[in-house]
């Protein structure tokens, strides 16, 4: 990876994988100007919150997951791009695996018109033969079919990789 322009304003945040025994993950639909994209849920660090927090709480408020046990940071993503509220240029990720035993009815703590105010229109489960057969969609991170592959293969990776974009 390329070192960041020092000028740019790189928001923290923090996202989870999380992943069924099916296996199935939970992805949140956005509806940018720009289109669509399934996207991991999680979201911005609040300036007295480190990742594990923050985590917990974007599970509560997006996808309605209390007492969510955080596994592994399995994955980094850094990406570039100007946030329609003009406050960031871009985001740095850190992804964690967040195994569930249960599939479980997404029910967010946030209603669905502040869901909708932060551009998430859609929560549901995908199964990874879904995400494969998928034509169309924006993924994010953009590998993610290839990455569910990965880690049903071969387990979650002892160190965090790279995905990015």
């Amino acid at each position: 990876m390329t070192e960041p322009d020092s000028t740019l304003r790189i928001r923290p945040a923090t996202r989870a994988l999380v992943i069924s025994p099916r296996p199935a993950v939970l992805l949140v639909r956005f509806e940018f100007p720009a289109g669509s994209r399934w996207a991991l849920p999680g979201g911005g660090l609040e300036p007295d919150e480190d990742h594990p927090t923050a985590l917990r709480r974007e599970l509560r408020e997006e996808v309605g997951l209390h007492h969510a046990e955080i596994g592994p940071h399995i994955w980094t993503r850094e990406h570039i791009f100007p946030f329609i509220n003009g406050l960031w240029d871009g985001q740095r990720e850190h992804i964690f695996a967040v195994p569930v035993a249960d599939e479980f009815d997404p029910c967010p703590e946030m209603s669905w018109a502040e869901l909708n105010a932060e551009y998430v229109f859609e929560v549901r489960w995908w199964s990874l033969d879904e995400i494969r057969r998928a034509e169309a969609i924006t993924w994010s991170p953009s590998g993610l079919p290839d990455l569910l592959d990965a880690i049903v293969r071969t387990g979650f990776p002892g160190s965090p990789i790279d995905v990015a974009p």
